[in-house]
């Protein structure tokens, strides 16, 4: 103890400081593709943060990333964002106490000289660098971040057992239905409750048969999600909406495009199967809007809002503060992006759980290396910060950076 009040005093005798940001693009490339997009070229960012901050004889650093889906955004990153931060006075930057970073302070200075609107790509990228901040937040305050979160802004004690479910269900080629129930028998073998799968690629009649071959390894329905990615028009959504109801199914997500709220709201008035939309809108004026329009009930819809690709943890608490004042539970809240930042997200707030990716999407999909999923939750260690460092494969790519930089 004594040591580590030492430490922290040479790191805030001056005043605290970011000191350096580096970033880099990581390839997540894979051969598997969903109704809209192949995986053939994708990519995310990697953002370490270094600060004057000192534990254990060593320079705090914060690590983010950018969930899967919308690619690298380092041209964004090295041009606006971490310039506007390492030019900032740090009394800019730092909370009232001035002994810690304030991630809000850090988030206005990033948006300066931004238009409203705009949100694809730039959100990503602020939303990595809101990651590292609060990685850096917590590692200052010597507490897993799941806890600092709860302590800020949650409704009640922290609970580090969440909720997970397997995204997988990808298509395989030539149609390969006894693939698809061995993956979903290894997502069951590994704990998982519920599993989630790919829909829209293919004529609804594949499709069907593709549901039914699930159907044979999971219990029943209600352990069974499947995904449009946004493929349909209206007929086809109200079709594929017609055809899944008598599996009586998990939810059915994104049978649209994700902004096209008049086609959800007519989905809405129809299914009997509960809609899951939300990982393709990247602001709080999106959710707000998706919450007014999309005809989505309060009680039986799930959002799945990713805050490493919308602004980040920053504009997620205004999104569920919005939330609270529409009547909706933060328990209809389960992020995509199956990784370590939304896991602590959904322990510190007590959101309704996380998606996984177990197996895919590496070295970023997945939570720390032993980790277990136990009748369909998994424990998040308390580890100061998020935790990147116990994940071997998602850390070396982090020990790259920095020895590049």
């Amino acid at each position: 103890m004594t040591f580590l009040a030492e430490a922290f005093a040479v790191g805030t005798e001056a005043t605290m400081r970011l000191t350096k940001i580096l970033d880099g693009t990581v390839s997540i490339r894979s051969e598997m593709s969903n109704a809209v997009i192949s995986f053939s070229e994708m990519t995310a960012s990697i953002v370490a943060v270094v600060t004057d901050v000192v534990r254990d004889g060593r320079p705090v650093v914060g690590f983010g990333f950018n969930s899967n889906g919308r690619y690298s955004q380092s041209a964004i990153i090295r041009a606006r964002h971490a310039p506007r931060l390492l030019k900032a006075p740090s009394a800019e930057l730092l909370d009232e106490t001035g002994e810690n970073f304030d991630p809000a302070r850090c988030w206005a200075v990033m948006m300066r000289n931004e238009k409203p609107g705009g949100h694809g790509e730039r959100s990503a990228a602020v939303g990595a660098i809101d990651m590292a901040l609060w990685d850096i937040v917590a590692k200052i305050e010597g507490k897993p971040l799941f806890r600092v979160l709860a302590e800020r802004f949650g409704q009640g004690p922290a609970d580090p057992n969440v909720y997970v479910y397997a995204a997988g269900g990808y298509y395989y080629p030539d149609d390969d239905l006894q693939a698809l129930r061995d993956e979903m028998q290894r997502y069951r073998d590994l704990g998982y409750e519920h599993v989630k799968m790919k829909v829209g690629g293919a004529p609804l009649a594949t499709d069907l048969r593709r549901i039914e071959a699930v159907l044979e390894v999971v219990p029943e329905g209600q352990n069974l999600a499947v995904d449009a990615n946004g493929r349909f028009d209206l007929p086809a959504a109200l079709e594929f909406s017609d055809a899944i109801a008598p599996y009586k199914l998990m939810w059915y997500e994104e049978p649209g495009d994700p902004l096209d709220y008049e086609l959800l709201a007519r989905v809405a008035e129809r299914t009997t199967t509960p809609l899951a939309t939300g990982e393709n809108l990247f602001s709080y004026q999106d959710s707000r809007n998706l919450v007014l329009y999309g005809g989505l009930n309060r009680e039986t819809s799930f959002l799945q809002m990713d805050p490493a690709l919308s602004y980040g943890v920053v504009d997620y608490l205004r999104t569920l503060d919005m939330l609270r004042q529409h009547g909706w539970s933060w328990r209809r809240c389960i992020p995509h992006g199956g990784h370590q930042m939304t896991l602590h997200i959904a322990a510190g707030l007590g959101l309704g759980g996380n998606e996984s990716y177990p197996g895919v999407f590496q070295p970023f999909g997945g939570f720390a290396d032993g980790s277990e999923v136990k009748d369909g939750y998994v424990r998040v260690p308390e580890e100061p910060g998020i935790g990147i460092e116990l994940k071997s494969n998602l850390y070396q790519v982090f020990r790259e950076l920095l020895a590049s930089g």
